[in-house]
């Protein structure tokens, strides 16, 4: 089996290379730009978690190059393909949009003509929960409206599930888009809360606690995260005629957190009071995210399920172990 990761130095894709190489029987091929939006040395980290192992090739590559990614996929006859690499960050993408369009319109297109003009069994991409945008209907279900984003993070994320679904009715090709729900634990994102939090604690630095914790969050752990997407891999969908080969499933943990659970459930695995300070919403970020995953579970006979403060512990011991703190 050959398979394809993108984003392989980033946090979810690192986790899913790690566990297709643990299960055995892959020929794994990993890409990513490794571009600096946040401290290269981490992803670096990531990939040598990686480098050496049986069945694992990496190679620096841009999706936004179409001629050396179809180069790359000439060479590569790969069976899946997980396309988790994209421009990352709700805020980030109000300052710097061309990057985003850059990232995840351009190299989303670049990826569904490669994958059309060398065939694979599956395509399988990252969405985002972001798409639902301030849904007020709760949980989020794959058959909800979300045509008003807000923020342009989220508009590229919509964008790519419209472009996979164009491709899989004209060219009959199996796509899958997984919308993410706040994905965290092990080698996570340093511009994420969890990261955020962690470090502030230890250090005794401040917190910000915006909309003044009112705010709730399906933290998802990222062993539920990369269960799911290899049971979706091997769930092709089928090609019905009228309707394309196209799925979408939610994966979050249908559970969600209050911010100041959340925030005491750090304080616990740091063993120490977060000093904090109460700000307003900020531009781009919604009140609340919540995954119904029936779809999911009846596609593929599992959810997300690992409870806040096991996986905030495991993600604080980790972090105190890479950082030596």
């Amino acid at each position: 089996m050959k398979v394809l990761v993108t984003g392989a130095a980033g946090f979810i894709g690192r986790a899913v290379c790690e566990k297709l190489l643990d299960q055995g029987g892959v020929s794994l091929t990993g890409v990513d730009n490794l571009n600096d939006y946040y401290a290269v040395s981490l992803k670096h980290a990531r990939l040598a978690t990686l480098t050496g192992r049986e069945g694992f090739v990496f190679h620096k590559l841009d999706l936004a190059d179409w001629e050396a990614l179809d180069v790359l996929f000439a060479e590569g006859g790969f069976d899946y393909v997980i396309h988790l690499a994209a421009q990352a960050g709700v805020r980030y993408s109000i300052q710097n949009p061309h990057v985003y369009a850059q990232s995840n319109l351009l190299g989303m297109t670049n990826m569904l003509e490669a994958c059309r003009r060398h065939p694979v069994r599956h395509l399988v991409y990252a969405s985002s929960s972001s798409v639902y945008g301030k849904n007020a209907k709760v949980p989020f279900s794959e058959d909800d409206r979300v045509d008003e984003p807000v923020s342009f993070y989220a508009a590229t994320k919509k964008a790519n599930e419209v472009m996979a679904h164009s491709y899989a009715h004209l060219y009959r090709l199996p796509v899958t888009g997984l919308r993410f729900f706040t994905v965290y634990g092990p080698w996570g994102r340093p511009d994420m809360a969890p990261w955020l939090f962690t470090e502030a604690i230890l250090k005794g630095d401040t917190i910000k606690v915006f909309n003044h914790g009112k705010m709730q969050r399906d933290f998802t752990y990222i062993d539920d995260i990369v269960e799911g997407v290899l049971r979706v891999m091997t769930h092709i969908p089928a090609d019905m005629g009228q309707k394309p080969p196209y799925a979408l499933f939610n994966i979050g943990n249908h559970n969600p957190a209050q911010l100041m659970d959340f925030i005491a459930a750090t304080e616990a695995a740091c063993g120490r009071e977060a000093v904090k300070s109460y700000h307003p919403m900020q531009d781009g970020d919604v009140p609340v995210t919540y995954a119904d995953t029936a779809r999911l579970r009846a596609a593929v006979g599992f959810s997300p399920d690992t409870p806040l403060a096991e996986g905030m512990q495991r993600f604080v011991d980790w972090y105190r172990d890479y950082h030596q703190c």
